[in-house]
């Protein structure tokens, strides 16, 4: 049969992923990204090290996030990102920028991270008080907050699981009843901290019971990534998603001539 008429496939947009060795999440990545647009993923090598101030810190040197963008760099992505969240605030707010810089430099092309792109969704948000949902040790979520303080926001409450291992497999519903006893305080939107913890189906349901935005890591991570290139992730009944679209979307026809006419008169 000749099929010469469909022309191959439509063109691809790329973004480079790097990911730490125990990353396990791929598919949740996938989610938030339209068809345009296909995700190039690299691994960091492995360490035997569970989850830690120290794994933070090894997963994340220099040296081995530069690799990891070199060889993202064979398949032309317009941008790279850093898909861990420990792993880009360890080192503070200085920390994180000293990241993307040495990304920046290895593949000459625009780098972000998750815990950079969470201040983004802040931002973008208006929010100045979380509240804090990890997976993590006390001093790993510890140094979360620290990180967060740094950057001006405060956690008005938190929990977490105390995991060192297997995030991945963490259900659903142990993320909503830590979401439930975060917020106890009189927060501007949740977060949920690491990119090895799945979010993508829960995000909808705290947002209707809490009445707040609900950020994620692999959430924040993919919506920057894409706002880098001009693009805008996807996903059903997001607030950070639904209110990036409305800035996008060109103002309808009688309002953009009374607005010329305020600005006339």
């Amino acid at each position: 049969m000749d099929i010469s008429f469909l022309g191959g496939p439509r063109p691809q947009r790329g973004v480079g992923v790097v990911a730490p060795f125990d990353f396990a999440l791929d598919r949740e990545l996938w989610r938030w990204v339209p068809d345009e647009v296909s995700l190039h993923l690299t691994r960091t090598p492995f360490v035997p090290v569970e989850v830690s101030l120290d794994l933070a810190r090894l997963v994340s040197e220099h040296e081995t996030l530069r690799e990891a963008v070199r060889a993202l760099c064979a398949v032309a992505p317009e941008v790279v990102a850093y898909a861990c969240t420990s792993g880009s605030f360890v080192g503070g707010v200085a920390g994180e920028r000293a990241m993307c810089a040495a990304m920046t430099q290895a593949g000459e092309l625009p780098s972000l991270t998750t815990s950079g792109a969470l201040l983004d969704a802040l931002a973008a948000l208006g929010a100045r008080r979380i509240a804090l949902v990890t997976p993590y040790t006390e001093s790993v979520t510890s140094s979360l907050e620290e990180y967060l303080a740094q950057a001006g926001t405060a956690v008005t409450g938190r929990a977490f699981l105390g995991l060192t291992r297997h995030i991945w497999k963490v259900p659903y519903r142990d993320v909503v009843d830590m979401a439930r006893q975060a917020v106890v305080g009189a927060a501007d939107c949740l977060f949920i901290s690491c990119t090895n913890l799945p979010t993508y189906d829960v995000i909808p349901q705290l947002e209707a019971e809490l009445r707040m935005p609900v950020l994620s890591a692999n959430q924040v991570t993919m919506w920057a990534a894409l706002r880098r290139i001009g693009a805008h992730a996807v996903g059903p009944y997001q607030r950070l998603l639904i209110e990036e679209a409305q800035r996008a979307r060109p103002p309808a026809p009688e309002q953009s001539q009374k607005r010329q006419q305020q600005q006339e008169g």
